[in-house]
């Protein structure tokens, strides 16, 4: 298992240990301080993955975060898909294999830990390469606090992997030098392995810790995996770099095709060879270091093509005395290959030559079409964007306030000049933030070769569309190639933003990096357009892909959606009940005996209820607490309903609706004292109703004296219901009136069991009821001490089923069940809960809108099957005819809520039905599966319609 092309010395790797890792099923070895990328070109493993459609291999085209091809996917030690192996850092142990373009989520569940932190600093540099270390040291000298954050294991930035040196030795060593002291500041803090992701206003910034250096082949669980980090920082240092970016030929997608800057990274970084035969190409000056330095390293580079008339002398001059022979003028115009280049054709560029067209046997083209700055946070932040025709890129332009931009962002790529905007920058962060500029870090001199910096902007080789299937890919993860952008245009596209959604362009995992800029040039020029009057895409956030699991960090499981349960719950567990999810509260649906089902312990609890006595948990009815000298008033532009007129010791039933005059929710409301009420919500909508009650004292009506809490842990609720709960309340109620002096939607204050309660005549059933609240420490107390009393008389609890039964009996609406936010009040019957005294309430004024006042809105009614024992499904279509006539069918409405009534002794249902109560009487019919079920209209109040039950 040795490294063929893994040089004998040099790189910033480990060489003392080797690590074992697997690839396809193939066992391989690397170094610490490999990627993935590097490890396998190490091994001589350029084919990666397979494109998306149609299914060609795949390499290694970059060592960054840029990379758009080599997309693999980890199965240990953490599973997780679509990754680039220029990114996974080696580890002992490590799976991983190639993908076809995409890849799948694993089954198992994920064992490692995410979390997240927050971070306040003065200045945050962003990269830690030239620039940002200059930066980030010139502040920290001032006394700022400074965070420094990179994308990779070390600083250092792209000299990690130029080769280049200053005068005092490799530049890498200046870098580690100001690392150093930076570490010895208190003030400072740097985020190694650290990406970030998203700029926002206020100079909040979100970054991700990649945290799986950290972990071995038998990493615990709880060593955390990603962290993302929440950077708040007042003033901000852009010092991103630039991406290499490629030239579009025939067959470029080809293994073995890598990007010039990147085979200088493999070959300094990690010691690594990208080939035996290597030919470059290049438009500009920035591949000639590459072909020099691996000539050096003993690969055979025969041949550099460079597409400018006039190559740079000295660098040219270079290339000749290592053998190289430099052809100005000529491009490559197509390659040969299966999965591995073989051969590259090159040919003169129209006009500048009449050699002929040659073949050179090779495995390695390295190619370099210019860089383009990385401008995506500063885009993200609002930063306008020029176009800068001599670097064929653009440039930002117009920083927004807090943030400034240094090095290869800018367009600058001379390591003293990138070191001195960095400084600069730096300095002018510090002052702007407060502090005094303090002694500036020495710059380093650069010896590398002069650069001429004058690039030939080319985006696209002519010619080279005789194959059958257009190669010249654009995007390769996509597999888009210049044909598709042709077609977008021969569709009348002429924005880049619509040719991006047409053709699926830059919309993969690496949004573009390097086949963005090159997008915009060919479809500039194919329109005849100027790249300076067109803006590029959108940069949007994340720059980088980031995991989900990143994001939810340890909202995960009941972290995420926590299990909610009353203080009663214990018992409900011992005594099988079965449980029913409810927001986030766990409520019992029924509670089965031996042999029953559901419908069977339904049928008994109801009869429970109607004949005899039971209970039930009602703790999760959502409870506000609302207080303030202008309580009523304020209860009053809520409801519908008058609530200032509700007097101490009563209770009113209430109806809240939205601004549209539709119902948002209904409960009642209590009143405890003059500037003291207690209302109630549906268990689902209490955190939602709230936030409603927040959002209009706060925003609407700061000037009324109002407070508002939320108590419902506070109290447990057991409301007891039916014929014999006066006398078992009697029983334990020691000194309550429990008689008709008791009347209904009143309440009293007493002591049930010796635990202090408040008692309230409220029937949501129907029948006689009283609803017991206590503090939840005494609950369960409450609940074993009810159960005693009644137990003569056969009491029986009962589940969330059981009440939808007998609340449909009587027609009470379930908000959000019998409701879907297009229905009033009036819809549900319930005008009588419109307030036409009230000068104004939320929804009053859309009470009066045409289309509020329509006859034939859909209103609630009942639905009576013709044969008893039908029940039917909910959300079951009603139409007008027995025979559903071709499509489309007018519905009329539809089932809300369907029950078997042991009360009725039949099938019913609620029903929401357009002109409902016009047609009470009618038959109309509800298909299910294949048959259509006809169905009598009834009023919504099936049981006791006098209501003589509900005072017993």
């Amino acid at each position: 298992m040795s490294e063929p092309f893994r040089l004998p010395a040099g790189g910033l790797i480990d060489r003392r240990r080797t690590v074992h890792f697997t690839f396809n099923g193939r066992p391989f070895t690397g170094r610490p301080g490999d990627t993935l990328a590097s490890a396998l070109l190490a091994n001589g493993v350029h084919q990666v993955a397979t494109g998306v459609r149609y299914g060609r291999p795949r390499g290694i085209m970059s060592a960054g975060a840029e990379e758009p091809t080599a997309l693999v996917q980890v199965e240990y030690p953490c599973a997780e898909p679509m990754l680039t192996a220029t990114t996974v850092e080696l580890t002992e142990g490590l799976v991983a294999r190639g993908l076809p373009g995409r890849g799948h989520l694993p089954d198992a569940p994920d064992p490692a830990r995410y979390d997240a932190k927050h971070l306040h600093c003065t200045v945050l540099v962003i990269g830690a390469g030239p620039a940002g270390l200059a930066a980030a040291l010139t502040a920290a000298r001032s006394g700022a606090r400074v965070v420094l954050l990179d994308e990779q294991s070390r600083v250092g930035g792209s000299l990690l992997g130029s080769g280049e040196y200053c005068e005092h030795g490799p530049a890498t060593g200046w870098a580690q030098e100001l690392l150093a002291e930076l570490r010895e500041l208190p003030e400072v803090q740097v985020l190694h392995r650290t990406t970030a992701f998203g700029a926002y206003d206020d100079g909040f910034v979100l970054a991700l810790e990649r945290r799986t250096d950290h972990l071995g082949a038998a990493a615990p669980a709880s060593v955390a995996r990603h962290r993302v980090w929440r950077i708040r920082a007042q003033q901000i240092v852009l010092a991103t770099g630039a991406h290499e970016r490629p030239v579009v030929f025939a067959g470029n997608d080809r293994p073995g095709i890598m990007l010039a800057g990147a085979a200088r990274t493999y070959l300094h970084r990690y010691g690594v060879l990208p080939g035996r035969r290597v030919v470059v190409f290049t438009t500009n000056d920035s591949a000639y270091p590459a072909a020099v330095e691996l000539a050096e390293a003993g690969v055979d580079v025969p041949l550099l093509a460079d597409t400018r008339e006039v190559p740079p002398a000295g660098l040219a001059a270079e290339c000749a005395a290592r053998g190289i022979e430099v052809r100005a003028g000529h491009a490559v115009t197509g390659t040969e290959g299966g999965g591995r280049l073989t051969d590259v054709r090159i040919a003169p560029l129209p006009g500048t030559s009449t050699a002929a067209a040659d073949t050179v046997p090779c495995d390695t083209l390295l190619v370099s079409g210019g860089w383009n700055p990385v401008a995506h946070l500063f885009s993200q932040r609002g930063g306008g964007l020029r176009y800068a025709p001599e670097l064929g890129a653009y440039l930002p332009a117009d920083p927004p306030r807090g943030m400034a931009v240094a090095g290869a962002a800018t367009g600058e790529f001379d390591l003293t000049a990138c070191a001195r905007q960095g400084r600069e920058a730096g300095r002018a962060a510090a002052i702007a933030a407060g502090f005094a500029p303090a002694a500036n870090p020495a710059l380093p001199v650069s010896d590398a070769r002069p650069a001429q910096r004058v690039p030939d902007v080319r985006w696209l080789v002519p010619g080279g569309e005789a194959e059958q299937r257009d190669t010249r890919f654009v995007d390769p993860q996509r597999d888009v190639t210049v044909s598709d952008i042709l077609r977008a245009t021969g569709a009348g596209m002429r924005s880049l933003e619509h040719v991006k959604r047409y053709t699926t362009l830059g919309t993969a995992h690496d949004q573009g990096k390097t086949s963005g800029m090159v997008a915009a040039g060919i479809l500039a020029e194919a329109l005849g357009t100027d790249l300076a009057s067109q803006r590029p895409t959108t940069f949007r956030p994340p720059y980088a892909p980031v995991p989900f699991a990143a994001l939810a960090g340890r909202d995960r499981g009941e972290l995420y959606d926590p299990v909610r349960v009353t203080a009663v719950h214990p018992w409900h567990v011992a005594h099988g009940a079965e449980f029913e999810d409810v927001g986030q509260w766990k409520r019992p649906r029924y509670y089965p005996r031996a042999g029953e089902d559901m419908h069977a312990a339904v049928l008994r609890e109801c009869r429970a209820a109607r004949t005899g006595i039971a209970l039930m948990d009602a703790s999760t009815l959502g409870k506000i607490d609302v207080r303030g000298p202008d309580s009523a008033a304020f209860l009053d532009l809520l409801y519908t309903n008058m609530m200032s007129t509700l007097k101490v010791g009563r209770i009113r039933y209430g109806v809240m609706c939205g601004v549209d005059g539709m119902v948002l929710d209904d409960g009642t409301v209590t009143r405890l004292a003059e500037d003291h009420f207690l209302t109630t919500t549906t268990t689902g909508n209490a955190a939602t109703v709230l936030d409603w009650m927040e959002e209009w004292l706060q925003t609407e009506w700061p000037h009324l004296r109002v407070f508002l809490t939320s108590v419902t842990d506070h109290w447990v609720t057991v409301p007891l219901v039916g014929p014999r709960s006066r006398e078992v309340l009697a029983a334990v109620a020691d000194g309550l009136d429990t008689g008709p002096e008791f009347g209904f939607m009143t309440w009293r204050d007493a002591s049930v069991a010796g635990i202090p309660a408040r008692i309230c005549r409220i029937s949501f059933s129907g029948e006689l009821a009283y609803e017991i609240n206590v503090n939840a420490w005494h609950g369960l107390a409450l609940w074993e001490a009810l159960l005693a009393a009644g137990e003569p008389h056969g009491i029986t609890p009962y589940g969330t089923e059981t009440m939808h039964v007998l609340r449909a009996e009587k027609g009470y609406p379930i908000i959000g069940q019998d409701t879907d936010g297009t229905v009033t009040p009036q819809d549900l019957g319930m005008s009588w809960a419109v307030s036409k005294k009230k000068p104004d309430f939320v929804g009053k004024r859309s009470f009066a809108r045409q289309e509020n006042l329509r006859p034939d809105r859909k209103q609630l009614v009942g639905l009576l099957p013709v044969r008893p024992e039908t029940v039917l499904p909910e959300g079951a279509q009603i139409i007008e005819t027995a025979h559903p006539p071709a499509p489309p069918v007018t519905m009329l409405g539809h089932v809300t809520s369907s029950y078997d009534s042991a009360a009725l002794g039949r099938g019913f249902a609620l029903a929401l039905l357009r002109a409902g109560r016009e047609r009470i009487g009618q038959t109309l019919y509800v298909p299910v599966g294949d048959q259509v079920v006809p169905v009598t209209v009834a009023e919504s109040v099936l049981f006791d319609k006098e209501g003589a039950r509900r005072d017993g």
